[in-house]
């Protein structure tokens, strides 16, 4: 099994992509990719998690962030979910310098702020290809592949039996 790497914090995982390498493994160069912004100057991007699935623009501005109209403080109450989102930004060095407007939809509510993170991220690499090594590194331009496991039928859940009666 190969050695995993761990990062205590954003600042570990942004000295361990700052070395990033523009070569992909084979030696060929990489590909490049192209500024996308509409007639506003804003990036587009669609970001999914679970069930969840985001649209989010991201423009120059002074770092609000609007989810289906209400403010990110409203939306998403607990701290956690709000890290989440910012974390593309942090890692990015780009902290305060985008407007994000989102609507969002399905899921709950972890599973809406993991669609918007993606989102964000894929609207930055959109709006400005450099950052697209950094992101990826992080991992943040994946989309997580685990969705909810579907039910079965004779069992109560998708795994669960009903409960044995001996007599």
């Amino acid at each position: 099994m190969s050695e995993q790497q761990t990062s205590g914090s954003l600042a570990d995982l942004k000295a361990m992509v700052a070395g990033t390498p523009a070569v992909a493994a084979s030696g060929e160069a990489a590909p490049v990719y192209q500024v996308k912004r509409d007639a506003q100057g804003r990036s587009y991007a669609t970001g999914r998690r679970k069930n969840a699935v985001a649209r989010v623009w991201v423009k120059p501005g002074k770092g609000t962030i609007t989810i289906n109209d209400r403010p990110v403080g409203r939306y998403f109450a607990r701290p956690v979910l709000r890290m989440l989102i910012t974390q593309p930004f942090l890692v990015a060095d780009r902290y305060q310098q985008f407007d994000v407007i989102a609507t969002v939809v399905g899921g709950g509510l972890s599973g809406q702020a993991g669609a918007v993170r993606h989102g964000i991220s894929r609207a930055l690499t959109n709006f400005e290809p450099a950052l697209r090594p950094i992101l990826k590194k992080a991992g943040f331009l994946t989309r997580d592949p685990r969705v909810v496991e579907r039910k079965k039928y004779g069992k109560a859940k998708a795994r669960r039996s009903f409960q044995f009666s001996k007599r």
